[in-house]
């Protein structure tokens, strides 16, 4: 707070009178600008305070790389551990010296005693409706492991909850921080593809046995229920999340998918390959997710009326543009840190430096991204085509 030359103060003190009253009116400056500069002071210590965060379930493989990223975050502050399995939580304790972080068998006890800022919940996927419920119903946002939900129907849930208790709920996707990907989507925002025409995505892996997840992950990674599907949900979530950002959070006309076991010995209760073709007013977009590739992949291409771009690894893109007779491989540059992995972005929403507006992991394109599972599941069983109606506001 600034005083003014002609502020009534200042003509306090200029006139001569009783010295009393003027050590009255310095007693009280000296006393507001305490109390200004201890603001400033509470305000700058708020912002400095590390983001709380509590771990909902250790089911989820990609805790591990969790675990492996938070002792380079000062900002993020680890304070417990809810986990049902005793052994489990031990387990991962001990591997990676968390002996001292509180580990809890009842999520709402350890939501009530440790009241963190989020939950990064790794937990089954269909679980994710109800821990997300519970978080919200003390104030407390989501980040879960992609996809959102296995259902349309829990997916609007989810989105009510976060409405109605005012929380963040993310979704995280590890390619969602390579450089390329921003790069890809930089290409398409600018106009240097022209208008999208066509989007093919390939994604996944050998398979989850041959690429030897834990015992903890794959039983419910390979069950109907409990995962959405098999690879179509694993990896279908991917290329629908990414043509629902380049889209501009707009739902597809409709949805086509065929999906079958080519390991029945091995996956005899879900997909292990997929194909879905998603149809938008000017546009397609083939979904290529699969247990069966020779090794991992995880590359988008983008092609529009004047050029096209691919991301083909973590910082490198194949591009050509009207009038090139070859195409190049660029270099993706670096992206912000708020945008670079998983817990800067989400210490940059809670602190309400980024916007989770349409981008990969706000709850508003993975609404879509659900739609898009949950109508290529039903046309895998129904052998037709579905046509997707207006979500509900």
């Amino acid at each position: 707070m600034a005083l003014q030359k002609n502020s009534k103060w200042f003509k306090m003190l200029a006139t001569e009178g009783d010295e009393a009253m003027k050590k009255q009116i310095f007693l009280a400056c000296a006393v507001l600008c305490v109390m200004v500069l201890g603001a400033g002071a509470n305000i700058c210590a708020q912002e400095k305070a590390p983001v709380r965060v509590a771990v909902i379930g250790l089911v989820h493989g990609h805790v591990h790389g969790l675990f492996q990223m938070l002792p380079q975050h000062p900002d993020v502050k680890l304070v417990s551990i809810y986990e049902p399995q005793k052994p489990l939580a031990e387990q991962y304790a001990k591997q990676y010296h968390l002996e001292a972080v509180p580990l809890y068998n009842d999520l709402e006890r350890m939501l009530t005693e440790q009241k963190p800022d989020a939950v990064l919940v790794y937990s089954t996927i269909v679980d994710h409706r109800k821990i997300i419920e519970a978080a919200a119903k003390h104030g407390i946002s989501s980040m879960v492991e992609k996809p959102l939900a296995t259902t349309l129907e829990d997916a609007l849930v989810v989105r009510n909850a976060a409405r109605e208790h005012h929380v963040q709920v993310l979704t995280n996707y590890f390619i969602t921080w390579q450089a390329s990907s921003y790069e890809l989507f930089d290409e398409a925002a600018h106009g240097k593809l022209g208008d999208l025409r066509r989007i093919i995505t390939h994604t996944g892996h050998q398979g989850p046995k041959e690429i030897g997840v834990g015992p903890e992950w794959l039983p419910w990674l390979t069950d109907p229920v409990q995962n959405g599907g098999g690879a179509l949900f694993d990896f279908g979530c991917y290329g629908a999340d990414f043509s629902t950002v380049l889209m501009h959070g707009q739902s597809p006309v409709s949805v086509t998918a065929i999906a079958q076991t080519e390991k029945p010995d091995v996956y005899p209760k879900v997909d292990d390959e997929a194909t879905v073709i998603l149809r938008y007013p000017k546009a397609q977009t083939v979904l290529m997710p699969s247990w069966n590739w020779p090794f991992s992949r995880n590359d988008i291409e983008v092609y529009g009326a004047t050029g096209y771009a691919a991301a083909v690894t973590a910082d490198k893109l194949r591009v050509r543009y009207a009038g090139e007779k070859a195409e190049n491989t660029i270099t993706a540059p670096a992206t912000p840190k708020a945008l670079s992995n998983s817990l800067d972005y989400l210490v940059g929403v809670l602190h309400g430096e980024v916007k989770p507006d349409g981008d990969p992991s706000s709850l508003e394109t993975n609404l879509i991204v659900v739609q898009i599972l949950d109508a290529a599941r039903r046309s895998v069983a129904t052998g037709k085509t579905i046509n997707l109606e207006k979500l509900p506001d």
